[in-house]
């Protein structure tokens, strides 16, 4: 399996792939001045509630971190499209396809485990999203806020460290699919020394022009790009499937019948990537980010429903070219002389030159949509405490962002295995996701199922945490290394352990969410209901951005609906505020 790309030809591409975005975000950032009218209106986003000066809005420091309130559905659903799948989605269900012992059910499980966390935004993004604004005078930027506010301080710094932890493990992995991606293409071993300058450049400058670019525009612009990348790319898709039809391509039902299977050990691969990547998006800022970019309550739902359809039909493209691939020569893959993770490059092997740079197009259209998605993302965590003391995010976070791509380019060339990356993100995604959302219970349902406290939901965190521990001790893989997951089965998310890990982890977090919260409401009464820790800035000082006028703002409305709805244990029939 050679391929004979030039490398002054992968350059020409990558480095036009990234010249397009650029120019589509400074357009969004309202930049330039040349823009017909008719482009104009597709490209620059503008808040709904907007009936002033469009360019004094657009520049603002919260619709540069937000783009609140200015998403139509479709550009919700190709934002999230072009933002979740990036280059690494030729390794992901293509592997799956590739191994026959997970075939059918590996790749729907996969296809359907990326496209879920999209679903479940749908059903409590606009709880999220309500509770969040009813705070005068405070503004969120992502989840992290809503646990501030919801919780307090010690869950926001626990949310932020593992949605950090996760999202610089999903930039690292993105860039080491894309170096390895475009060495592979150009003729260079991926696995050799000899290939670590070119790898490396082109890590760099992914890196550094997203950044230039995200710095430019925020998150419009991020969002703006999404929308043209997640059209070009499924335009490059259909291409792509063309080559379905080309000759060394074509293979019998008896051959596609040995790739074609239903298995229990893709049945137990499919409810760990559920669990997994449920647990991992549900903490990844760039998701979230669009829940309040959204143009309505409505733009929202139908936009990460939509984005969960495209989602779900990539996923599914990639498995089933997995399939074809290992049907065309099945000893090679049984025997190891072919890996299932590459299985996609040996099916674009014998095809002409030109699929080969249209790939280069595809996977780098792909990881520029995720990493800028990501950059965006990284840049929200401290957005709103920056403009509360009447600071300015825009550069201190991206210098932020700088610092965080430093280590992660480093870590790209290391070359280490994309899917083991996610695993060890995902589980310790699973160890927080439900003491962080358990919060969307405002007022005690019954004696068993309280309204947790912050002091219970960081238990419960702490509780996942030992978990995983534990079972690592028991299973005799060491304490800390089990977050490795090295199970010795036949990928590195399949066999009975790692299924029962995602399952006792979050269900062990959850439990002793609600019975520390129970025991510290029981301990310290309605001082429980209030943050650990308390700072008076937290309860006003906010800054007018426009105006830049200090006013008071009075305790956060979502604290007063859990003190209110959890006043006294004594009345059962306080409603669920959030039930709307």
């Amino acid at each position: 399996m050679t391929f004979d790309v030039p490398v002054t030809i992968s350059y020409v591409i990558l480095y036009s792939v990234l010249l397009i975005f650029t120019l589509l975000a400074a357009a969004s950032a309202d930049l330039l001045s040349c823009l017909p009218n008719c482009l104009r209106n597709i490209l620059v986003l503008v808040p709904s509630e907007n009936s002033g000066d469009d360019k004094n809005v657009i520049r603002t420091a919260d619709f540069f971190l937000s783009a609140r309130h200015s998403a139509r559905y479709f550009t919700i659903a190709m934002s999230y499209f072009a933002g979740g799948m990036g280059a690494w989605v030729v390794y992901g269900t293509t592997e799956m396809g590739a191994n026959p012992q997970l075939s059918w059910l590996g790749v729907l499980g996969y296809s359907g485990a990326s496209a879920f966390p999209a679903l479940i935004v749908c059903m409590i993004g606009p709880r999220i999203r309500r509770l969040t604004e009813e705070n005068p005078g405070q503004k969120a930027f992502s989840c992290t806020d809503f646990t501030k506010m919801r919780y307090g301080r010690v869950m926001q710094v626990a949310t932020i460290c593992i949605s950090i932890f996760y999202m610089f493990i999903y930039l690292v992995a993105e860039l080491t699919s894309i170096s390895n991606v475009y060495a592979l293409l150009v003729g260079k071993n991926s696995f050799s020394n000899s290939s670590l300058s070119y790898t490396i450049s082109i890590a760099v400058s992914i890196g550094v022009i997203t950044i230039f670019y995200t710095g430019l525009a925020g998150l419009p612009g991020s969002i703006v790009t999404d929308k043209i990348q997640g059209v070009l790319m499924a335009a490059l898709v259909l291409l792509l499937l063309l080559s379905f039809t080309v000759p060394e391509n074509q293979v019998t039902k008896e051959q596609f019948s040995k790739a074609s299977n239903w298995t229990a050990d893709g049945a137990i691969a499919a409810v760990t990537l559920f669990i997994a990547i449920a647990s991992a998006e549900m903490f990844n800022q760039g998701t979230w980010q669009r829940v309040w970019a959204a143009k309505t309550v409505t733009d929202l739902r139908i936009g990460f429903c939509l984005g969960s359809f495209f989602v779900f039909l990539l996923m599914m493209i990639f498995g089933v070219l997995g399939m074809i691939a290992y049907s065309k020569d099945p000893d090679s893959y049984d025997t190891f002389q072919k890996y299932a993770y590459l299985s996609f490059f040996d099916f674009i092997a014998p095809l002409a030159q030109g699929w080969h740079i249209l790939v280069l197009f595809l996977t780098a259209g792909l990881c520029a949509s995720t990493v800028d998605t990501l950059q965006n993302a990284l840049a929200s965590f401290l957005s709103a405490d920056l403009l509360r003391f009447g600071c300015s995010p825009k550069w201190i976070a991206r210098m932020l962002v700088l610092l965080i791509n430093i280590p992660a380019i480093y870590l790209s060339v290391k070359r280490y295995d994309v899917i083991s990356l996610f695993l060890v993100a995902d589980l310790v995604c699973a160890t927080s996701v439900f003491p962080v959302f358990l919060g969307l219970i405002t007022s005690d349902q019954n004696a068993f199922l309280p309204a947790p406290t912050e002091l219970g939901a960081f238990l419960g965190c702490i509780a996942g945490i030992v978990t995983v521990l534990v079972n690592g001790l028991f299973l005799g893989q060491g304490t800390f290394n089990y977050f490795w997951l090295r199970n010795g089965d036949i990928c590195a998310l399949c066999g009975y352990k790692t299924m029962t890990t995602f399952i006792i982890v979050p269900v062990i977090s959850a439990f002793f969410t609600l019975l520390c919260s129970n025991l510290d409401i029981m301990v310290r009464g309605n001082r429980a209901r209030k943050p650990i820790f308390h700072f008076e800035f937290d309860d006003n000082t906010v800054v007018d951005e426009e105006g830049g006028k200090a006013q008071d703002v009075e305790k956060s409305d979502m604290k007063k609906e859990v003190n209110a709805a959890t006043a006294t244990t004594d009345d059962k029939s306080v409603p669920n505020p959030i039930d709307a």
